[in-house]
């Protein structure tokens, strides 16, 4: 078995290339970020590849959405994460069609090293390896409304915003500054977990996310 390791410290990252040798398991290669991640699956074309969500440069997701990426290109590949966080929606997209050959780990709840490498095992060979908190998380994500952690003047923003407006536009729908607006949205898309992103624009996405929750509450 060859595997890809993406994880930024240096330690747990040479840490489970050591655990993985003690076994017979090759590391092609390991990377420190999503970008690296990204290229050294096209290159060597792993059986697994192990990531964790928060790397550079923005220590958001960018682990989790280069996974995302690479199953893209590679339909299939096997990809287990091993991190401290949940982040719900990308983990969402993760198991969107299926958890063969799906795994995700919470760090801290990794307790034995024998269940560590069974998960390996296990998800390289097209099983599944979720950890229950994750599965718990995600379902409570799920029935909580969105909007619920914004203000009042923030849900009044986001509505405006609906309506296709600009932030200059919404300024004067709302009488207040544009200055003020431009905090309001950056607020919202924290709120909301939008970090910015080259493929996606938070805009459209704040705004969806303001559609599915109204239609649930009509």
């Amino acid at each position: 078995m060859r595997v890809v390791i993406a994880e930024d410290s240096v330690l747990l990252r040479a840490g489970v290339q050591s655990l993985l040798a003690d076994v017979g398991i090759e590391t092609a290669a390991a990377v420190s970020n999503g970008d690296d991640l990204l290229v050294a699956i096209r290159e060597h074309r792993p059986d697994l590849v192990i990531a964790d969500v928060r790397m550079p440069p923005t220590f958001t997701d960018e682990g989790l959405r280069a996974a995302l990426a690479a199953r893209k290109e590679i339909p299939g590949l096997p990809v287990l994460v091993v991190s401290q966080y949940v982040e719900g929606s990308y983990a969402v997209d993760l198991l969107a069609e299926g958890t063969s050959g799906v795994g995700y780990l919470l760090k801290e709840r990794v307790a034995d090293v024998a269940d560590f490498l069974e998960a390996v095992r296990r998800v390289a060979g097209g099983g599944s390896a979720i950890d229950p908190d994750v599965i718990a998380q995600m379902l409570a994500r799920s029935r909580r409304d969105p909007l619920d952690a914004l203000t009042a003047r923030e849900t009044e923003v986001l509505g405006v915003m609906a309506q296709g407006l600009s932030n200059a536009a919404i300024a004067k729908a709302l009488v207040i500054t544009q200055g003020a607006v431009e905090n309001h949205i950056g607020n919202i898309f924290a709120k909301l977990g939008l970090e910015a992103s080259r493929d996606e624009n938070r805009r459209i996405r704040a705004v969806l996310t303001y559609l599915d929750s109204t239609a649930v509450r009509t």
